[in-house]
């Protein structure tokens, strides 16, 4: 099925490339990274080039099998049931549903609210009481949610993709400075994930393309 490496178009510190960073860490994939700087010539993401590769003009895209795939639910759940182990999706149809739904949560209501392309339309002035309030309002719920599923992640005692989904908005939260105080279990279970080699392998601070001066 494979053919040669994978590879990855990605961005340092994009949310969404982050995810599919620890997922294909988790499941011992070797790929390539290409940069696309998103702030670069204007963002490199417009470029006709990588537009050929992902008409949406956003990281990430995975090369992998032979195909592009764009948008990192679309590519954990593909690395999912091609390289199932281990498990990022529960057996259990109950559990993988609150697993896509914590997903969704972060990927579809909150993480789009507060990425570049919005807060440029929100306007200099006006993007981190925005970013802000898209954050504190996802985390309300999310906290509530949390209470009743988590174990020692996310849902129960096994890293699924909703913790891969978790870690980085927790992140982009402590970028835009909002209170964490108020998330307690949130906190507790980032803590956790953090403590993974998967996770700190696929921080933004330790990509080819991160800055020197935000390097761990």
């Amino acid at each position: 099925m494979q053919v040669g490496k994978p590879v990855l178009y990605s961005y340092f510190r994009s949310s969404c490339t982050w995810r599919v960073r620890i997922a294909l860490a988790l499941k011992g994939i070797d790929y390539e990274t290409v940069p696309v700087n998103l702030i670069k010539d204007g963002g490199q993401q417009f470029s006709k080039e990588f537009q050929t590769l992902n008409p949406m003009k956003q990281v990430p895209a995975l090369k992998i099998d032979g195909i592009t795939i764009g948008q990192s639910l679309a590519i954990i759940e593909y690395l999912e049931e091609t390289r199932p182990t281990p498990r990022l999706l529960p057996q259990d149809p109950q559990k993988k549903a609150i697993v896509r739904m914590i997903s969704d949560l972060i990927a579809s209501g909150i993480q789009p609210l507060q990425n570049l392309s919005v807060l440029k339309q929100v306007g200099e002035g006006k993007q981190l009481p925005w970013a802000q309030e898209a954050i504190t309002s996802g985390f309300n719920a999310l906290e509530q949610i949390l209470r009743s599923t988590a174990g020692k992640y996310c849902v129960g005692d096994e890293v699924s993709m909703a913790d891969l989904c978790l870690v980085p908005q927790v992140a982009n939260a402590e970028r835009f400075k909002v209170d964490l105080s108020h998330y307690p279990t949130i906190c507790q279970i980032n803590k956790a994930l953090l403590a993974l080699e998967a996770f700190q392998v696929s921080h933004p601070s330790r990509q080819p393309d991160t800055p020197a001066e935000l390097r761990a």
